[in-house]
């Protein structure tokens, strides 16, 4: 099966592909439209013996029309929008299971807190470029960067942050399946960028606490 985008594997994925796949609809028929268009005009008013040229100041209504029809398909998309950029940027669910991501050249911390649950504390545990979740579970990350704009982006759960220095920025997700998925920098961060590349393991919950005994545990 041919497949435009990655495996989604988040909850609110399906939603943000909708839209997508909409605009791509869009846009295609608009270009199937203007192609066809031009070589029909090319074809209809190509050089031809004895044909003088015609000046002409244009059609104001149709200049009208073909500036209005794309101005309201533009606000109809945004106003389909609202409802799913809210759910991802704006009201993340509550959860027990908070991680903190820090970006810098060229890598991922990864900060799990102790058996206290806070972070900053002695019994933090820190990862580089690998980050274990459980399945089905809302993960909120405090995303950072230390040093230069980073984009946080996990294709396969349709997020993209950037991590802003100075900021503390809130994302999250849910994973629906078990697996192993690319966690790449998605902004042009330094000569390092393409290298930045980690890892989210989605692990079922048995797997996800025999990681928790093997590394947290330790810390």
């Amino acid at each position: 099966m041919l497949r435009w985008l990655p495996e989604n594997v988040s909850t609110f994925g399906a939603e943000i592909d909708s839209l997508l796949y909409l605009t791509y609809y869009i846009t295609g028929a608009v270009f199937i439209l203007v192609t066809v268009l031009m070589v029909l005009f090319l074809v209809m008013f190509r050089h031809r013996e004895g044909r003088r040229a015609v000046y002409s100041h244009g059609n104001t209504t149709l200049e009208i029309i073909w500036t209005v029809i794309p101005a309201i398909i533009l606000l109809v998309l945004a106003f389909m929008s609202v409802s799913t950029w809210t759910k991802v940027k704006a009201n993340a669910p509550p959860s027990d299971f908070n991680l903190q991501v820090t970006a810098k050249q060229f890598n991922w911390e990864i900060l799990y807190p102790g058996p206290d649950g806070k972070f900053g504390t002695p019994d933090d545990f820190k990862v580089d470029n690998e980050m274990h979740v459980p399945v089905n579970k809302v993960v909120r990350i405090i995303l950072k960067s230390k040093d230069v704009i980073h984009s946080f982006f996990l294709p396969n759960l349709r997020l993209k942050q950037d991590a802003v220095p100075g900021m503390e920025i809130l994302v999250w997700f849910e994973a629906t399946k078990t697996g192993k998925y690319e966690l790449p920098c998605a902004e042009l961060c330094g000569f390092g960028h393409s290298g930045m590349l980690g890892w989210l393991y989605v692990d079922t919950p048995e797997d996800y606490e025999k990681w928790v005994k093997e590394n947290l545990s330790q810390s």
